[in-house]
């Protein structure tokens, strides 16, 4: 299976030992889980202006990620283009939980995070869900506006695909989308994914294959005007 780092390593690493276009084949995108952006109560960020507003005012921000180049990296960097604050800092963590852990310790500023793990801590007032990281409302949150209709149009989240090497027959890539995708509408599946925050995306190997190119040039838009690289 692969996930979003698999379109972003294709710009990010100078080296790869395979083509993520052409060694592989698209089989099946398994579930797509929304990102938010949420902050720490003490920030007084509670809108989108008002990161902009504490921004131009001088005030010292920061935003927390999984790491150097994942997603939740890479929306921070949207974020900064969308809103022309390039003075927010970026301090990566190793993985989601530690950079978590200081968002609710009010360590950094604000954090892109998978929704579902964000969910129970906005509830209880640890945190505050700036936006949805979504073209659209969200299902799982319609009372939460996006960042687009705050006038920060950044889409972001994580997702899990699967993938076949190139010379695997098109009977088999399809039959095995086929049965996965039976298994994403099987009623226990199809619950437990929906409590979990993530969205069924199952659709044709070839939907999967448009897919993962319009991520790959999405990132790399993201990657060079940024200057991002995988040292940091």
């Amino acid at each position: 299976t692969v996930a979003n780092s698999f379109c972003v390593n294709q710009t990010l690493l100078k080296k790869l030992p395979y083509d993520t276009v052409h060694d592989l084949r698209p089989v099946a995108l398994m579930g797509l889980s929304e990102h938010v952006l949420a902050t720490h109560p003490g920030s007084g960020l509670k809108r989108v202006a008002d990161i902009v507003a504490q921004a131009k005012a001088g005030k010292s921000l920061s935003y927390a990620s999984f790491g150097q180049g994942t997603s939740a990296h890479l929306a921070g960097e949207m974020l900064k283009s969308a809103l022309g604050t390039p003075d927010i800092v970026h301090v990566p963590y190793k993985g989601q939980a530690p950079a978590l852990a200081d968002l609710l310790g009010g360590q950094v500023s604000m954090m892109f995070g998978n929704w579902p793990e964000f969910r129970s801590h906005v509830a209880s007032g640890k945190l505050v869900a700036i936006g949805m990281a979504t073209a659209k409302r969200s299902v799982y949150a319609p009372d939460l506006p996006t960042l687009a209709e705050q006038g920060a149009r950044v889409e972001s989240n994580s997702w899990n695909g699967m993938l076949a090497p190139a010379g695997v027959s098109d009977d088999v890539v399809a039959r095995v989308n086929r049965e996965v995708n039976a298994a994403l509408k099987v009623p226990h599946v199809a619950e437990a994914l929906k409590k979990g925050g993530i969205a069924d995306r199952s659709g044709t190997p070839a939907e999967f294959g448009d897919f993962i190119r319009s991520e790959i040039e999405r990132y790399a838009v993201v990657i060079r005007q940024a200057h991002i690289t995988a040292e940091g």
